[in-house]
């Protein structure tokens, strides 16, 4: 129910009767709580000193009630304690020997290895002894490594200098140490020595020589003794072939070919054909130098067979084959192939090309008919390839020369050499050493002076590429074909016993 002094004074009945129909149909509006308060604390006089500075914001009351609050802030700010750091006293740094002592009795020796030196003391209960015992016999495992010496790792693991030489002599009589494998493992047993000042002697020795001989050693009566223990090889070629797929190395390692052999094999098939023209459906087929050992060890060599079965175009059938003191890679037909690049005698730079230039002593100018190279006194000299030596000795302002033919009319020659190694008459490789840089003859420094000739006309060194063909007749080529059928003969994946007839035999290289 509504009061009469909710509605104003002076308004009328019907007034009074249209404000109590409009209240019937609306909600009514409730004040807020904190309106209740101040209302109720108005009508009873009090001062609100808690003033809600959300509401009538620019009032009295709302100022009264932010200067309240600027009050208490400052009160707060005012009674705070000082925030100022309070000043310890440090403890002073101990002198060394305190140091020490202390440095023993923590864990710090622990963590650096006890190297303090610091132990408990010895009571009444320890006995001194006059030597202590050590273990009669140690076994220890040595390894020969890269460029290592086979006296050096037996030195390593305590066999005295004077017992190691002795056991390198025993083993020169069975097998060159130098022949043995890095990565060798030794087997070895140092017993017990009569005083602390001298080596472990050795007791026992045992390792793998080579792939069919085991030498051991025992001591009996003092005094080492060596035992041969041969071991049964079956030397038997290993014939392997597949598909070439999107990659001929990988597919070829893939199949269990060593890397050698499948660079070796890459090779003698690009002196035929262009290695980008094999296709994923060509197949390789390779016969390896395999020997095996009859306690399950076995070592892959040198490539002999290189096949190419292409699903269109030419196959290839190549065999390696010796000729005039040269292995070449020759083809069914008994026709061989070599091609490349004159390699650079000497490592230096070139300071005088091919062709017209002034001649530095003689002061005019005419045809350079060789290149020069900058090298220093005694750079070795090397053979561009392979070839006889036709003359080695003075020629005039050339100094000291040597002149190698080639084949095909190819000459080179080397002049204003120091000294001269190789002969006349004598058959030199690629790469091999034939003498050393000089300034003989008429020569302004020290030099060389490479010409290549064909059919006695200088050409530019720099811009010649060769192929040598060779051609097998007559016997060789019986022998070549009757060893090539013998390879073809053997199942891919099986090894089966294969007689040489003059091939190559390269040294076996470990899978």
């Amino acid at each position: 129910m509504y009061q009469y002094s909710e509605f104003s004074a002076g308004s009328g009945g019907g007034a009074a009767v249209l404000s109590l129909q409009n209240a019937l149909h609306r909600p009514p509006v409730r004040p807020s709580l904190g309106e209740k308060v101040t209302a109720l604390r108005s009508r009873a006089g009090e001062i609100d000193l808690v003033v809600d500075l959300g509401l009538r914001i620019g009032s009295r009351e709302w100022f009264r009630g932010l200067g309240t609050c600027f009050a208490l802030c400052y009160a707060a700010y005012s009674f705070a304690p000082p925030l100022d750091s309070v000043a310890g006293a440090a403890p002073a740094p101990l002198a060394d020997a305190q140091w020490e002592e202390s440095r023993a009795l923590a864990i710090a020796p622990l963590a650096l290895g006890a190297d303090t030196g610091r132990r408990m003391a010895a009571s009444d209960a320890v006995e001194p002894l006059a030597d202590a015992p050590e273990r009669p016999s140690v076994d220890l495992l040595a390894t020969l490594g890269f460029g290592d010496g086979f006296a050096r790792v037996l030195e390593r693991a305590g066999v005295a200098q004077v017992e190691a030489a002795r056991i390198e002599a025993m083993v020169a009589t069975a097998v060159n140490p130098a022949d043995i494998k890095p990565g060798t493992t030794m087997d070895l047993t140092l017993g017990r020595r009569p005083n602390s000042n001298v080596a472990r002697p050795v007791e026992a020795l045992s390792f793998r020589a080579s792939l069919a001989l085991k030498l051991q050693f025992q001591r009996v009566n003092g005094q080492l003794v060596m035992n041969r223990i041969p071991i049964t090889i079956d030397g038997t070629p290993l014939r392997i072939q597949g598909r070439i797929g999107t990659s001929l190395y990988r597919s070829a390692r893939a199949a269990g070919v060593p890397a050698k052999a499948v660079e070796t094999y890459i090779r003698a098939i690009a002196a035929q054909l262009d290695i980008g023209s094999l296709t994923e459906d060509d197949r390789f087929d390779v016969v390896l130098e395999h020997r095996r050992a009859a306690t399950g060890e076995s070592e892959s060599g040198a490539l002999l067979y290189a096949g190419l079965q292409r699903s269109s175009g030419r196959s290839l059938q190549m065999m390696p084959w010796e000729q005039g003191g040269r292995v070449q890679w020759f083809e069914a037909s008994g026709v061989g192939k070599a091609s490349g690049m004159l390699q650079r005698p000497v490592p230096g730079s070139v300071s005088s090309s091919f062709g017209l230039r002034r001649h530095p002593i003689l002061g005019y100018t005419r045809m350079h008919k060789g290149m020069d190279f900058q090298a220093g006194y005694g750079t070795p000299i090397l053979a561009a390839t392979d070839g006889r030596v036709a003359m080695a000795g003075w020629s005039g302002g050339y100094g000291k020369q040597v002149r190698i033919d080639h084949a095909g009319g190819l000459m080179t020659s080397y002049s204003h050499m120091s000294r001269i190694i190789a002969a006349p008459g004598e058959y030199v490789k690629q790469g091999e050493l034939i003498g050393y840089v000089g300034s003989t003859g008429l020569s302004t420094g020290p030099h060389l002076h490479y010409e290549l000739h064909r059919n006695g006309v200088p050409i530019n060194p720099a811009s010649v590429r060769f192929t040598l063909r060779s051609q097998l007749d007559g016997p060789a080529l019986a022998a070549f074909r009757s060893r090539l059928q013998s390879l073809l003969a053997i199942r891919p994946g099986v090894a089966e016993p294969v007689q040489s007839a003059g091939a190559a035999k390269p040294g076996f290289s470990s899978l």
